[in-house]
């Protein structure tokens, strides 16, 4: 098993995107090849991927996990959000999700973010586990949407 930080999209990331984020969310559309490149390309945007330790067929190590981390400047510092974990269905409970938590926090901590935050609904028991031993403390907040009517 391996974690790395895509720098670049390709056919293999937009496939894997097609397969996981489906499974993130049933409304969220699938990314064209153009939005990949546009994910990735962002400033302060970090794609993470989760590759099996098993080779495919095709000789490539399959992505079977994602989490995007987002860092941005304020006042106050260098902020972190872990946003869209998601893991294929087939390679669940299998470390894949700490994995990719551990390796986006210690690269926030690499570029000195004073916090790195995410959120996840209560309903997502196994979830909300995961980041509880990866060390993340549930806060008391409220959480406000704007969803611009």
């Amino acid at each position: 098993m391996t974690v790395e930080i895509v720098r670049q999209s390709s056919p293999e990331i937009v496939e894997a995107m097609g397969r996981l984020i489906p499974q993130l969310s049933r409304r969220a559309p699938v990314l064209t090849a153009e939005q990949c490149e546009a994910l990735v390309s962002q400033p302060g945007v970090f794609l993470f991927v989760y590759r099996s330790s098993r080779r495919a067929e095709d000789g490539t190590y399959p992505v079977l996990g994602m989490l995007t981390l987002a860092t941005f400047t304020i006042p106050t510092g260098l902020r972190a959000w872990v946003e869209d974990v998601v893991v294929d269905s087939s390679a669940r409970g299998q470390g894949a999700g700490r994995a990719l938590v551990e390796a986006a926090v210690a690269y926030a901590g690499q570029m000195g973010a004073r916090t790195v935050d995410l959120t996840s609904r209560p309903s997502r028991e196994a979830a909300n586990r995961l980041y509880q031993r990866a060390g993340f403390e549930l806060r008391e907040t409220n959480v406000y949407r704007f969803t611009g009517r």
